[in-house]
């Protein structure tokens, strides 16, 4: 995925709680949209813009589909900021 993409799905509040809720637990669409006061066509937007980039992974269980957080890409995003930010102590190995 490109950081591009990946930056644009971290820029909205809504999918940066949908986040903060999945890095609890993973979570069903209901139980997230029990968490808003938005519609849930609106958070399944908000689910396909984080699974487009990446940020998320889905497994469906019968009916229901789980959403959990897929913690390599914001690995990835924290190590281009601290390359970024000059902060090479994840380079150095002694």
């Amino acid at each position: 995925m490109g950081l591009q993409q990946t930056l644009r799905a971290l820029a909205d509040p809504i999918r940066r709680e949908i986040l903060n809720l999945l890095k609890e637990k993973r979570c069903s669409a209901g139980e997230i949209c029990d968490h808003f006061n938005v519609t849930g066509a609106s958070i399944s937007r908000h689910l396909s813009v984080l699974k487009e980039a990446d940020l998320i992974r889905d497994t469906r269980e019968g009916k229901f589909i789980y959403y959990e957080l897929n913690a390599s890409v914001l690995e990835e995003i924290m190590l281009w900021m601290a390359d970024l930010k000059g902060d090479n102590s994840h380079d150095k190995q002694e």
